[in-house]
């Protein structure tokens, strides 16, 4: 029950990592961050920084240019770390 607990709350601070990484991303980015959240798009293992075998964890989220189309960001953590994060195709 207690390892339940430690992996339910070690997936909420990543979600809520990954939750400020797409905001800041969209903020400088100067496009609008919709929805107000991640998903999760898949989890597996990975080897972290310090070489400690870990949960790799992708986020998307959906952002808009103009308020009228969406296209697709993603979130890429192992453990805590970020891995990646970018934004789709902008249109031209």
């Amino acid at each position: 029950l207690v390892l339940l607990g430690w992996a339910w709350h070690a997936n909420l601070r990543a979600r809520e990592l990954a939750n400020r990484i797409a905001t800041d991303t969209c903020s400088r980015a100067g496009v609008q961050f919709l929805d107000g959240t991640v998903s999760v798009l898949r989890v597996g293992f990975a080897r972290d920084g310090r070489g400690t075998l870990a949960l790799r964890r992708t986020y998307v989220f959906d952002y808009s240019e103009d308020g009228a189309n969406r296209r697709r960001g993603f979130v890429v953590l192992t453990g805590l770390e970020i891995d990646s994060v970018g934004l789709g195709p902008r249109a031209v």
